[in-house]
């Protein structure tokens, strides 16, 4: 379907026989060139928002933050709901910062918090598209979604972030044998941390217990 800019450039060449590239910045067929762009990106912003709200309920991606593995990192993840192997979605990085395996005793909870917080609060896609966007330009649709799931996992740690329980051996143990299913993540046992560093028992998926 032709994009209401594209539609107003073809108007304003046919009036002008061709030439759109002389037009003054306050003309009114400027004016027009740009009402029409700034709702074609509204347009767009509301497509890309019903389209993620449209998306099925069990994502492919894991719900918790990818540092649990030592110093395995979680680089991507597959588009599709057919998931492979969750260690062919893993690669090593001799770079990253080593990352405790097990949380063994409760006083190693506040590294698990600052690691949830270091996850929440340094988005590099997003930190990206803000920094691709010109100066004066709108944000894109992109950045503002990036924005509202940002926003989103903040308001949930401070509730209580879902997390796998790390301070047993036995779940540790399940969750590295974890393959990518999802329902293979009912096994696990489940906590939520807040941010204040309150940890409660839980269950996955969430029954609405925060």
């Amino acid at each position: 379907m032709p994009s209401t800019l594209a539609k107003t450039r073809k108007q304003i060449a046919k009036k002008r026989q061709g030439n759109i590239g002389a037009l003054h910045q306050g003309s009114r067929d400027s004016k027009r060139l740009h009402k029409a762009q700034v709702r074609d990106e509204r347009l767009e912003k509301i497509a890309a928002s019903r389209k993620k709200n449209e998306q099925p309920m069990s994502p492919p991606a894991p719900p918790f933050p990818p540092f649990f593995l030592g110093d395995i990192k979680l680089t991507q993840l597959p588009k599709s709901s057919a998931s492979p192997s969750f260690k062919t979605q893993c690669k090593r990085t001799d770079t990253s910062p080593s990352l405790p395996r097990r949380f063994s005793r409760r006083s190693e909870r506040e590294s698990q918090t600052n690691l949830l917080t270091s996850f929440l609060l340094h988005d590099e896609e997003f930190e990206a598209v803000k920094k691709a966007r010109r100066p004066g330009r709108p944000a894109s649709a992109r950045e503002d979604l990036l924005k509202l799931k940002i926003a989103t996992l903040e308001k949930e740690y401070k509730n209580g972030l879902l997390l796998p329980e790390l301070t047993t051996e036995d779940n540790v143990a399940l969750l590295e044998r974890w393959e990518g299913s999802w329902t293979y993540l009912t096994t696990l046992a489940w906590v939520r941390i807040s941010e204040s560093g309150t940890v409660s028992p839980s269950s996955f998926p969430p029954k609405g217990d925060h």
